[in-house]
């Protein structure tokens, strides 16, 4: 462990030879494609099959009122409480969705009839033939206008658009804001955005002869939670239901969920009796697949003359989108509305609200982001307003390393962490001071392009749930690791391999990782929240010392001495100070499995465990961020000119593998402040679908990164890792739109809201656009 090791996935995914959904090619099989909704919101009339059925090589079209009696409807999210009168707009009642919709449509993209056919072209061209008597109603797009009393309901069932809202008041800020020595305010939007991973989400489904169940191949990152709703979804048992994660081309959580295509095509595959593969085409990822952030939040803070944060409001209206898929999500903006600051008093207001758009749900960071950004976008504010340094602010208030475990007054408990050290640690990585004085020569010459310096410390929350390992020996001594997470670009076959070559002494290139696999794996949560290493490393290394006990009680047997004095060392199992005399794994695993084995051990060398964290508690990986950037006066293209980042996720396992988390963090975190957004027009027409109009930066587009840690444990798992995976693009997008903003200083530019395109930059230079 901590060892700089090659990837021990890369040469499949290198040479080609790996297996993606998309290239499996099963007996029999044919091929699907969906009808989708060109309206936000309309009722679906007759549906004419006709003409789709007489496209050769299609060989059915089905409807959603055809599939609707073979499956259960897909559940949303269980039905929000209504504590209080002022929000009884609320949903008052679960909420289903059929997957291929049923009587209305709420969203552009959403599905109403699928075509099968013996190739990918000819059922396309099938859904290009189907035709539907669309009734088109007003739609609602804007989640503020959603929440009028007088505004489009998105269901009939509901007493308006607000699915609930989530509230927390600790302290006192009412008097924290009365006796404030300035109160800085601040609306802020965290923009829409779409997960664009290289692989789309794919799906094959086949009915398995031998057993009467279904076997399913999904680009998922929980293949244990799609089996769990597709076998009730579906009314099976669900241990007739096999869910395989095969190679997945990245997921950034856009591919936790259950999707209405999924479903769809299982059903199909059962009622026709073959195999079903259906990949969804960019377009369609566009319009269909779950959308992230998508907030409009108002802050307040309560400020002191010499810039300490007394108190903080928060009111944030959240885009659900047209379906409930995790409302729970914006609450992680409420619940790390501090983020390293040991504010008192909080006022905080999520409002999660309806909108004829695409459901927003998990995207990398999911709720932490935004609350990150809200924060030290206004801590810059703070400074201005004071005219202080930034990193004054920041350290005036800091939760001090003393503190922790710290309760916030969100209701969170942060584990560990030393906020000012990994401050200090960037400031001197950037030479912070040098910096700041190139800015000054820069604004005294006029400069032809503008230099803004941004900070950001963030902390987030990850860890979450439970997790599995089994760890088996083989007789030849080589080991099978079988997890129930399902990584997708992380590398866990790598640290997992790391991690049991320490523990047991074997030879880490003789170790394998399966996962992916619900037919063999043990019973998991996936891949998602940076819970990987923390909640299934933990688990493996639960597993790995049970199977290490036992070998030493093998090599006790084998040494005629007590296994309480059985060490380990170098590979060799042996009695502590006679290092000479022992045995390796192999020799072990060889007796384990023979019949000479006394009668109160049990023969073999295998072990499962199950991991998590202690109840309501959760890693807090934190950091802190420079960025520099360079504007162009006349275009207003901004230029990263150079990053730097310390991040603190405990100890590294795999340092190179966490640098390249951090590296991909980056560029979508710098992608959010820079370039990406999700637009629709006020009739829900998509106007970013396809990659045309949606910005996806190219690695030229970034400088190269330069990256620091420092390393505080956590004492919630036996590793004290922290999560690696979603830190950067919580820290990076703060620190971009700071150093925007600070190059636009000069200009009077207070705030611009996300993304900060050239144009918009170049506006506030003109004085068109400044608040």
């Amino acid at each position: 462990m901590g060892a700089r090791v090659k990837r021990k996935e890369d040469p499949r995914l290198i040479t080609g030879t790996a297996t993606y959904v998309g290239d499996l090619n099963l007996p029999g099989m044919h091929y699907v494609a969906f009808v989708r909704s060109p309206y936000a919101h309309a009722l679906i009339g007759a549906i004419d099959t006709a003409a789709a059925l007489r496209v050769a090589g299609v060989v059915a079209v089905i409807t959603g009122a055809e599939l609707a009696p073979l499956y259960e409807p897909m559940p949303m999210a269980d039905p929000a409480e209504i504590p209080a009168e002022e929000e009884a707009s609320q949903a008052s009642k679960q909420l289903t969705h059929y997957a291929l919709s049923v009587e209305r449509v709420r969203h552009v993209g959403e599905v109403v009839a699928a075509v099968i056919a013996t190739s990918p072209a000819a059922a396309a061209d099938g859904a290009g033939e189907v035709m539907v008597d669309w009734e088109p109603l007003e739609a609602v797009v804007d989640p503020v206008a959603a929440m009028a009393p007088d505004a489009v309901r998105l269901f009939e069932e509901t007493r308006g658009n607000v699915e609930h809202v989530w509230r927390r008041m600790a302290g006192d800020p009412e008097t924290a804001f009365a006796n404030a020595h300035r109160v800085v305010k601040q609306r802020m939007v965290s923009q829409r955005l779409s997960g664009v991973p290289m692989e789309g989400r794919a799906v094959v489904a086949a009915p398995d002869g031998t057993t009467g169940g279904l076997d399913v191949w999904s680009s998922t990152q929980a293949p244990h939670l799609l089996r769990g709703n597709l076998a009730k979804t579906l009314r099976m048992p669900e241990n007739l239901v096999r869910v395989v994660a095969p190679e997945v081309g990245g997921g950034f959580g856009v591919k936790i969920f259950t999707y209405a295509e999924e479903i769809a095509v299982a059903a199909l595959a059962r009622k026709y009796g073959m195999p079903l593969s259906w990949s969804e085409t960019r377009i369609e990822h566009m319009a269909a697949t779950m959308h992230g952030r998508a907030q409009i939040a108002d802050l307040q803070a309560a400020v002191e003359a010499d810039g300490t944060i007394t108190a903080l409001r928060l009111h944030v209206v959240a885009d659900l989108g047209a379906y409930p898929v995790a409302p729970d999500i914006p609450e992680s903006t409420g619940v790390m509305a501090i983020g390293v600051y040991a504010i008192p008093a909080v006022d905080l207001r999520i409002s999660c609200v309806f909108t004829n758009t695409t459901p927003v749900a998990a995207y990398r960071g999911a709720g932490r982001p935004e609350p990150a950004y809200y924060l030290e976008r206004l801590v810059d504010l703070i400074a201005a307003e004071l005219e202080l340094d930034p990193v004054e602010i920041r350290r005036r208030n800091f939760i001090p390393p003393d503190a922790f475990p710290y309760n916030t007054p969100t209701g969170k408990v942060y584990d560990s962490g030393d906020y000012d050290a990994a401050l200090q640690k960037v400031l001197e990585m950037a030479g912070y001071p040098a910096l700041r004085a190139e800015q000054q020569r820069r604004i005294e010459r006029g400069d032809d392009r503008l230099l803004g310096i941004g900070l950001s410390c963030y902390v987030e929350i990850c860890g979450f749930g439970y997790d599995s390992a089994v760890v088996r020996v083989e007789p030849t001594g080589t080991v099978t690791v079988f997890t129930g997470i399902s990584p997708h670009g992380q590398g866990q076959e790598t640290t997992f391999a790391q991690i049991v070559a320490d523990q047991l002494g074997c030879d880490y290139d003789t170790i394998v990782v399966r996962h992916g696999d619900t037919r063999e794996t043990p019973m998991g949560q996936g891949t998602m929240g940076s819970r990987g290493l923390a909640v299934g490393g933990a688990a493996l290394l639960r597993a790995a010392e049970k199977v290490r006990e036992k070998a030493r009680r093998v090599a006790g047997l084998m040494l005629e001495a007590a296994h309480e004095d059985i060490v380990l060392t170098a590979g060799r199992y042996h009695v502590q100070g006679v290092p000479d005399q022992g045995y390796t794994l192999p020799e072990i695993a060889d007796r384990a499995y023979s019949d000479e084995f006394p009668d109160d051990l049990e023969p073999g060398l295998e072990a499962t465990a199950f991991f998590r964290q202690p109840p309501s508690t959760n890693t807090c990986p934190f950091g802190a961020h420079i960025a520099v950037v360079e504007i162009e006066r006349e275009t207003g293209v901004t230029h990263v000119h150079s990053y730097f980042a310390v991040d603190d996720c405990g100890p590294r396992i795999s340092p190179a593998l966490a640098e390249g988390q951090i590296h991909g963090g980056l560029a979508q975190g710098i992608a959010q402040a820079l370039w990406e957004e999700v637009v629709f027009d006020d009739q829900g027409q998509l106007l970013t679908g396809s990659l045309m109009d949606y910005t996806v930066p190219r690695a030229s587009f970034f400088p190269p990164f330069t990256l620091g840690q420092t390393e505080t444990p956590t004492p919630l798992n036996p590793l004290g890792v922290k999560g690696i995976g979603e830190a950067a693009t919580i820290g990076s997008t703060p620190a971009v739109a700071n150093a925007v903003m600070d190059a636009l200083k000069p200009f009077g530019v207070r705030h611009l809201d996300l993304p900060l395109s050239p144009e918009k930059v170049w506006r506030a230079m003109e004085g068109k656009d400044s608040r």
